[in-house]
């Protein structure tokens, strides 16, 4: 019986996963896993490692300050699986652990004799997950399939933006992101049906149906009343109010878009009639006539500050969900962040101090954390084989000089 002592690194302390993604797809889910506990050997090419090394806002030449992030809680080794001798390593390794995590375009892994049928014959209880653009299934299953496609073809990107303006992108990769939490949620539910049978299996998520997933009532919207979803900028239409709006010095964000709420916002503009306007007294009645009550809540708002219109809607009687929009120093300096540690100092051998953001979720008796920094590529090349695999240093060496590790 696992003992609490055994999962002080996290829930997932007594788990291996053996990563062999590239860019953010994959790699987000390794971070997720690692977070938690998990430990990741993240497998690359000889010489060159994952683009994510050199991806990034750094100046040329200069280190990735993306890779200490999706790096992180991670083992790297080196291996070329291209070659025979690479895979049939790889094949070592799978007997010795519980997730294989790819992202390869559907059919690589099999042209390399590396197929989950002949992987469950060496490893049964082994969940593969894998992240795609399209998944490994149906028409489109082969072709290339970045997050940006993924977006678009679930979509997220014709809704995001102004109407005014072509669609956006969200400014972060979230296609990838969400494809990457859905596989983990994927491994971890795989994780408890093996529990009961023994039995591993196949997890596969597809970025655009991780997009679709998020996409509320979109297709039923349209299957039943032919309405289909426009740009609309800084609002959701008919759910009012919850907007942006000007003050004196800025910005705030309020969102009272329900009935209780709504007549503490009243309250806090100092006209408590609002709540019992037949305009504004119910949730369909604010969404008829949103943009007058945006108008009439920005005239309000304009006349105070952010600290005094965020101070109003503190108040007990008058509360209200309020805030700015915030920026990374926004959230270096914020008490809520710092209390609840969202953002930590890590140590790192090329930066000496880093600040990246904390595990989510925290869990009471078993929380996750950042163990150690993203590796050098090869870093844990001698643990691996020599320690976890048992090569001699003899058969070690002729590896590397071939190139093959």
């Amino acid at each position: 019986m696992m003992t609490d002592s055994a999962f002080r690194n996290g829930p997932l302390s007594d788990l291996r996963v053996l990563e062999l993604g590239t860019l953010l797809a994959g790699p987000f889910c390794g971070q997720l896993l690692g977070d938690l506990g998990a430990e990741v050997i993240k497998i690359e090419p000889p010489n060159q490692g994952d683009p994510m090394r050199v991806w990034g806002q750094q100046q040329q030449g200069e280190a990735s300050l993306w890779w200490p992030v999706v790096g992180r809680n991670k083992k790297g080794v080196t291996l070329d699986l291209r070659q025979a001798e690479g895979q049939a390593l790889l094949r070592d390794l799978v007997a010795k652990t519980d997730f294989l995590l790819e992202n390869f375009r559907p059919g690589t892994l099999e042209k390399w004799g590396l197929s989950y049928a002949e992987l469950a014959k060496i490893n049964p209880k082994l969940i593969m997950i894998r992240v795609s653009g399209f998944g490994q299934t149906g028409p489109r299953a082969k072709d290339p399939g970045f997050g940006a496609i993924g977006e678009a073809m679930g979509g997220l990107r014709y809704v995001v933006g102004d109407p005014s303006t072509p669609p956006s992108r969200m400014g972060i990769s979230i296609g990838d992101s969400l494809a990457a939490t859905f596989a983990c949620l994927g491994a971890l539910s795989a994780l408890h049906y093996r529990e009961q049978t023994g039995h591993g299996q196949v997890v596969d998520s597809a970025i655009y149906e991780a997009v679709l997933a998020m996409m509320e009532s979109l297709i039923t919207d349209y299957d039943q009343r032919q309405f289909i979803r426009e740009r609309t900028g800084a609002i959701l239409p008919k759910i009012a109010p919850s907007n942006i709006y000007p003050t004196k010095d800025g910005m705030v964000l309020i969102a009272a878009n329900q009935d209780t709420v709504f007549s503490r916002l009243a309250l806090a503009m100092g006209e408590p009639e609002l709540a019992r306007d037949p305009n504004y007294a119910t949730h369909q009645a604010r969404g008829a006539h949103q943009a007058e009550l945006d108008e009439r809540i920005g005239r309000w708002s304009i006349t105070l500050t952010n600290v005094e219109v965020l101070e109003i809607l503190a108040r007990p009687d008058t509360a209200v969900p309020s805030g700015l929009i915030y920026r990374a120093p926004d959230m270096l300096d914020d008490p809520q962040f710092v209390a609840r540690n969202a953002i930590i100092s890590t140590q790192h051998p090329v930066f000496g101090e880093l600040k990246m953001q904390n595990v989510a979720p925290k869990l009471s008796a078993t929380p996750g954390g950042v163990r150690s920094p993203a590796p050098e590529l090869g870093q844990h090349n001698d643990e691996v084989y020599l320690g976890l695999l048992g090569l001699t240093a003899e058969r070690y060496a002729e590896l590397k000089s071939r190139k093959v590790i």
